[in-house]
């Protein structure tokens, strides 16, 4: 077997057919609920599979080339590798950290992400919130000191990153941000843009970088971010950040080929017992339906169920009197923007009347207004947001959320932990944050609705974060008697 790179994105791999017709099989996965997908599409033809070696064409993502060595050694198969070792921006370069000029002194777990990043020139860092990833992300930028195209999800994370940068001492004339409405043409060292924005622009767009470093990289399964990726065929540093990555084999494995190894820096447990983070304490209520609702909703399908969920009148003012009631900042994520989101605001808005602000954002909302919204509410402590997964799932920095509502269903894990990092920055008016999880409960007989499984599910992954959790099942009725004749909390 001989290893040869193409360019930074793939190597070809030359052998006889019977072995690439195996490392064929061994780089082929199923896709996490493709019987679903199946489904829902006209590809009813697919076959579920992900094929991460392309057959016809004997090529491989390049950041993949360490598994495909442990097959070969596993087979027992002699290799020549003509992929060259990286070569490291400097002879050391925990001493050039050091002699920077910064604001903050790196953590020890800092200045190990970069070090490893450096060393071989590719690489995921998964760092959780409140872990200081934009600081490692300066540093980075600063030791490559290339043209660098940095890669976020949302506009709102282009000004807050841009910022976050400028703090660190890096030049405003350094950074150009990039989203719709504003051109593309290269114009400063760093160039800051959401995927959407530049993912259809031709390979010579992104020939002109040296480094391409995308935040949140979990997203990278979206095939028009892949494909972007796919694009940078001569950019040598290729760095991934994130706090969080699902458990399947095949969406590390894409982002493995794409960036290369993945590398924890630390945890949301350690960060929280070296007081980085604000404790969570995670309150699972639970809302059990009347018998004959359950047995309405049994023979409904998940979309459906999920939809008799987020329409329920008494759910509604579950949900909104909670988010009332609550001390502090309070965060109400949603999924749905019409049939959820906006009733719920709507609702919110008649409870508490003129005595606390009460902001809604999804992404119909301009990002300018969006940052103005954060701004505003980053620096008071008694309001309430009422915001799509979409738009404040990820990245925000709110330091102030004292409380996060989850008020839709969700099973992801990417989507819950992502979720629970807006809550536990520090703040000096808080001592700790509340996560309120609604969990609806349609059993009936030996039924098990679906929404109360991804609640099941949801609690092992509090389980697994070491954060703590009660439960608190009461009937529809009983939440809303005791929720009425609590009061609504007065303003600031």
């Amino acid at each position: 077997m001989t290893i040869v790179p193409v360019n930074d994105v793939w190597v070809r791999v030359d052998a006889e057919p019977a072995i690439l017709r195996e490392i064929s099989d061994h780089f082929t996965f199923d896709v996490d609920n493709h019987k679903f997908i199946q489904r829902q599409t006209r590809y009813r033809g697919w076959s579920g599979k992900i094929h991460l070696f392309k057959l016809q064409k004997q090529i491989l993502y390049r950041g993949l080339v360490p598994r495909l060595l442990e097959f070969a050694a596993q087979q027992g198969y002699p290799v020549e590798n003509r992929v060259p070792d990286p070569t490291p921006v400097c002879a050391d370069i925990p001493a050039w950290i050091a002699a920077q000029t910064l604001p903050v002194a790196p953590r020890d777990y800092q200045v190990a992400a970069v070090h490893t990043l450096l060393t071989h020139q590719r690489g995921i860092v998964l760092s959780p919130t409140g872990s200081g990833k934009s600081l490692i992300i300066h540093l980075v930028t600063a030791a490559v000191n290339a043209p660098t195209l940095i890669v976020v999800p949302t506009t709102g994370l282009v000004a807050q990153l841009s910022s976050d940068l400028r703090s660190y001492g890096c030049p405003a004339t350094d950074i150009q941000n990039i989203h719709a409405g504003l051109p593309k043409a290269q114009q400063a060292r760093i160039v800051l843009s959401t995927w959407q924005s530049i993912y259809k622009l031709p390979p010579a767009y992104f020939a002109q970088f040296q480094c391409v470093i995308v935040d949140e990289v979990h997203l990278a399964k979206s095939k028009s971010l892949s494909h972007l990726l796919e694009k940078c065929e001569t950019v040598p540093y290729r760095f991934g950040f994130t706090g969080t990555l699902d458990d399947t084999q095949a969406h590390r494995l894409v982002l493995e080929g794409l960036f290369g190894q993945v590398t924890r820096v630390t945890s949301t447990h350690t960060l929280m017992a070296q007081q980085h983070l604000t404790p969570l304490r995670v309150k699972m209520c639970v809302i059990q339906y009347a018998e004959d609702r359950c047995r309405q909703v049994r023979q409904l399908p998940y979309q459906e169920e999920v939809d008799a969920i987020v329409t329920d009148p008494a759910r509604l003012d579950i949900v909104a009197l909670t988010a009332a009631q609550c001390t502090g900042t309070t965060l109400v994520l949603f999924n749905f923007v019409e049939k959820h989101g906006k009733p719920l605001f709507q609702r919110l808005q008649d409870i508490v009347g003129d005595r606390r602000p009460v902001y809604f954002v999804s992404g119909d909302v301009a990002a300018d207004d969006r940052e103005r919204i954060r701004q505003w509410v980053s620096g008071h402590t008694h309001s309430v947001i009422v915001a799509s997964y979409g738009t404040f799932s990820t990245g925000i920095n709110i330091p102030n959320i004292h409380t996060l509502i989850f008020a839709s269903p969700s099973k992801s894990k990417i989507r819950v932990l992502q979720s629970v990092g807006r809550s536990l920055r520090l703040h000096e008016s808080k001592t700790h944050a509340t996560l309120i999880d609604f969990v609806d409960d349609f059993r009936v007989g030996r039924h098990v609705n679906h929404t109360f499984r991804h609640g099941e599910q949801r609690a092992q992954y509090y389980a697994s974060e070491k954060f703590p959790f009660t439960v608190m099942e009461q009937p529809v009725d009983v939440w809303l008697n005791v929720l009425q004749k609590r009061r609504v909390n007065p303003p600031e």
